[in-house]
C-alpha cells in the first residue's frame, strides 16, 4: 500500500515538473539516491540553475505560507492601510489649513463635503431604523394635510413680503415675477388636460427653483461658491490646451475657434467618462432625482432622466432609464424630453464657458432648470394614465462597462469626438444658412425700399415683448430677442456667440452707442439673456430627440412623435422662466468704480471701467462759453480732472472734448 501511494506520488510530481525521470527507482526508504543523482545530471544537461521538483518545493516554501497569511488577513491589511492614509492625509490638510488657510481654501470645501457624505452613510446605517420609527407619528394624514396647508400660507405670505420689500427699490424686478406668471397662465391654457393639472409638483417644482435662484444669485455663501466653482471649471478647463497646443500648435489654438472650443469637449467628454466609471456621476444624479422625487410626487424613471439631463446631453440622459421606456406613460416620456430640451449637457458647458460666458450663470441655469423642467411638464402634460412606477424605490444606476479608468477615459474621449464634430458642422451649417437667409431678406426688403431687413431684425421685433417681460431694459430688448430667436430658431451655440461677442465689446470699452447703433449690453442684461439661452430647446434638436428615443423604443415612435413639439415648447419656457427668475433676484454686487481715484491712474487703453469713468466725468463737466470747463461735486479742486479730461477724450467722443 505504501508502495502505491508513493508510486502515486512520484508520478504526480513528474507531471507537476513536466520533467520524465526514468532513473528513479522507489524503495522503502523512499527515493533512490542514484536516480536523484541522475535526475540532477538531468537537469543540469537542460539548462543552468534548475532544481529538482522536491528543492522547488522547499524554496518556495516562504512565499506560499506569505501569501497564505496575506490572504487570511487581507482586510485587517486593508483597515490598517486605510487608518495611514486617512492619518496622512489628516496630517496634509492640517499643515495646509495652518501654513495658509485662505490657499487651502478649496482643498477645505472638497474635505468638509466629502466628510459629509461619509458622516450621512453613518448615521443611515447604525441610526436609519430609529429616525423612521421617530418620524411615523408625522404619517398620520390629518398632521400632514395641516403641516401642509401651513407651510404653504406661511410660503405665500413669506412670497409677498418678501417682493414688497425686496422690490421697493427697483421696481423693474416686478416685471420679471409677472413675466413669471405670463409664461404660466400661457402653459397652462396650452395643456392637454386641465383638470387633471397637479398643482402640487407645479408649485413644488417652481418654488425649488426660486429658492435655488435666491440660493446661488442673492446669499454671499451661494454666490461666492458658485463663483469659485465656475472659476475653478474654467482653470481645469484651461488644461485643454497643453493637448490641443501640442497638435495643432500655438498660434491655432489661439487664433482661431474651432481648436479653441472643440478640443474642450473632447477633454470635458474624457473627464465625464471617467466619473460616470468610478460613479460619482450615478452618485449625484441619484441623490438630486430622489429629493425631487419625494418633494414633487414624480416617478422615478421621469426623474431620474430629467435629474440626469443637468450633466449629460438629451440624447444621453434617456440612456439611464431605458429598460423603463416602453412601459412609461405619455406624461413622463413628455417630462424626459422637457429636461432634454431645457438643460445643456455638461460637454457643451465648457464649450460656452471657453466663449467668456459667466461660468456660475450658465452652472446655476442648468441645475434650476430640473425642477423647472418637471414643473411645466406636468402642468402642460399632466399624468392621466396610470403610472407603473409609482413606488418610492429609486431606479439603480449602473456603474460603467469598462474595466479600467485608462479604458473610460479613451472611450470618453472617443465618444466626444462624435459631439465635437457634431458641433463644428452645425456651427458651418448654420451660420452659412443664416447669411443665405439675411441676404435674401435683405434683397426682398430692398425692392420695397426696407434697408436692413435680416433675420435677427425680424425676431428683434416679434420677441421683444418676450424678452421685455423677462425683465431686460428696453433699450437692450431689441438684441436679446435676436439672441433668443437664433436660439430657438438655428442654435444655441450661435446666440452664445454673439452673446459673448457683446460682452468682449463692453469689457474692451467700446462706446455703448455709435451712430445711433447699440453696440452691447448692460450686465444686467447679460445674465437674463445667460439663463434664457440655456438650454437644447431650437427646432433642430426635434429630430436629435426622435432620433435618439426611437431608436431605443422604435414601437413607440407615434407616440414620441405625438409629444415632441408640446415637449420642445416646454422647454423652451423652462429657459425663459429661468431668466425672470434670475431678473428678480440680479443684483449689482461689488462696490462700484471709484471713478475719481480711477482717473488719477495712467490709464491708456479702453476699458469697461475706463468707459463707465470717462462716460461719468463728461456727465459732470460743464462749459463755460470760451472759459475752461469746470468740475463740480467731486470732481471740483481736482487738479488732475482737466488732465483726466483730455485723457477721455483721446479715446472717446463727446460735446465736452469739442
Amino acid at each position: 500500500m505504501e508502495k502505491t501511494n508513493g508510486r502515486e506520488g512520484i508520478a504526480l510530481s513528474t507531471v507537476e515538473t513536466g520533467i520524465e525521470n526514468p532513473g528513479l527507482e522507489l524503495t522503502e526508504e523512499g527515493i533512490n539516491p542514484e536516480g536523484t543523482r541522475k535526475t540532477e545530471e538531468r537537469g543540469h544537461s537542460l539548462g543552468d540553475g534548475l532544481e529538482p521538483p522536491t528543492q522547488q518545493r522547499r524554496n518556495l516554501q516562504p512565499f506560499t505560507r506569505a501569501r497564505s497569511f496575506c490572504k487570511t488577513h487581507a482586510a485587517l491589511f486593508k483597515k490598517v492601510l486605510l487608518s495611514l492614509l486617512c492619518l496622512a492625509y489628516a496630517a496634509y490638510f492640517l499643515a495646509a489649513c495652518i501654513l495658509n488657510f485662505h490657499r487651502a481654501l478649496a482643498l477645505f470645501v472638497l474635505t468638509c463635503l466629502v466628510l459629509l457624505v461619509l458622516v450621512h452613510r453613518f448615521l443611515k446605517r447604525f441610526f436609519g431604523e430609529k429616525l423612521t420609527r421617530c418620524l411615523k407619528p408625522l404619517e398620520n394624514s390629518c398632521l400632514k394635510l395641516w403641516m401642509k396647508r401651513v407651510f404653504a400660507g406661511v410660503s405665500l405670505v413669506g412670497l409677498i413680503l418678501w417682493l414688497a420689500l425686496d422690490t421697493a427699490q427697483r421696481p423693474e424686478q416686478l416685471i420679471s415675477f409677472a413675466g413669471i406668471c405670463m409664461f404660466t397662465l400661457i402653459l397652462f391654457a396650452c395643456s392637454k388636460h386641465h383638470s387633471a393639472v397637479s398643482w402640487k409638483a407645479v408649485l413644488w417644482g417652481l418654488g425649488l427653483q426660486f429658492v435655488f435662484g435666491i440660493l446661488v444669485i442673492r446669499t454671499d455663501p451661494g454666490f461666492n461658491a458658485f463663483q469659485w466653482l465656475g472659476n475653478q471649471i474654467q482653470i481645469f478647463l484651461n488644461y485643454t490646451v497643453a493637448g490641443s497646443s501640442f497638435v495643432f500648435g500655438d498660434m491655432l489654438v489661439k487664433d482661431i475657434f474651432a481648436f479653441q472650443a472643440l478640443p474642450i469637449i473632447l477633454f470635458f467628454g474624457c473627464v465625464m467618462s471617467i466619473l460616470y466609471y468610478l460613479g460619482f456621476v450615478q452618485w449625484v444624479v441619484q441623490k438630486i432625482a430622489w429629493f425631487l422625487q419625494i418633494t414633487m410626487g414624480t416617478t422615478a424613471p421621469e426623474t431620474l432622466a430629467v435629474a440626469g439631463n443637468i450633466f449629460v446631453g438629451m440624447t444621453e440622459a434617456p440612456l439611464l432609464i431605458r429598460p423603463y421606456l416602453a412601459d412609461m406613460t405619455l406624461s413622463e416620456v413628455h417630462a424626459v424630453m422637457t429636461g432634454g430640451f431645457a438643460t445643456i449637457s455638461g460637454t457643451v458647458l465648457g464649450a460656452f464657458i471657453s466663449f467668456g460666458i459667466d461660468a456660475s450663470s450658465l452652472i446655476s441655469a442648468s441645475v434650476m432648470a430640473a425642477p423647472s423642467a418637471l414643473a411645466l411638464s406636468k402642468l402642460v402634460y399632466p399624468e392621466v394614465e396610470e403610472s407603473k412606477f409609482k413606488n418610492k424605490e429609486g431606479v439603480k444606476l449602473p456603474r460603467g462597462k469598462e474595466k479600467n479608468v485608462l479604458e473610460a477615459a479613451s472611450n470618453g474621449a472617443t465618444d466626444a469626438i462624435g459631439l465635437a464634430a457634431n458641433v463644428a458642422a452645425n456651427l458651418i451649417a448654420f451660420l452659412a444658412v443664416l447669411a443665405f437667409i439675411n441676404a435674401a431678406l435683405s434683397w426682398l426688403g430692398e425692392l420695397v425700399d426696407i434697408q436692413g431687413l435680416t433675420f435677427q431684425v425680424i425676431c428683434s421685433y416679434i420677441l421683444r415683448p418676450v424678452v421685455f417681460m423677462m425683465g431686460v431694459e428696453w433699450a437692450d430688448c431689441p438684441m436679446v430677442a435676436e439672441m433668443v430667436g437664433i436660439k430657438f430658431f438655428t442654435n444655441e451655440f450661435v446666440a452664445y456667440q454673439q452673446l459673448s461677442q457683446y460682452k468682449n465689446k463692453r469689457l474692451s470699452g467700446v462706446e455703448e452707442w455709435i451712430g445711433g447703433e447699440k453696440q452691447w449690453i448692460s450686465v444686467r442684461a447679460e445674465i437674463i439673456t445667460t439663463f434664457s439661452l440655456c438650454g437644447f430647446a431650437n427646432l433642430s434638436s426635434i429630430g436629435i430627440t426622435l432620433g435618439g428615443l426611437t431608436s431605443m423604443v422604435p414601437h413607440r415612435k407615434s407616440d414620441l412623435s405625438k409629444v415632441v413639439v408640446s415637449a420642445l415648447f416646454t422647454g423652451a419656457c423652462v429657459s425663459l422662466i429661468s431668466a425672470c427668475v434670475a431678473g428678480i433676484l440680479y443684483v449689482p454686487r461689488g462696490a462700484e468704480t471709484d471713478c475719481v481715484s480711477f482717473l488719477n491712474t495712467s490709464f491708456t487703453s479702453r476699458t469697461y471701467e475706463t468707459y463707465v469713468c470717462c462716460r461719468e466725468l463728461f456727465r459732470s463737466t460743464s462749459l463755460n462759453g470760451t472759459n475752461p470747463p469746470s468740475f463740480p461735486g467731486p470732481w471740483e479742486d481736482k487738479e488732475f480732472s482737466a488732465i483726466a479730461l483730455a485723457k477721455c477724450c483721446d479715446l472717446y467722443t463727446n460735446a465736452v472734448c469739442a
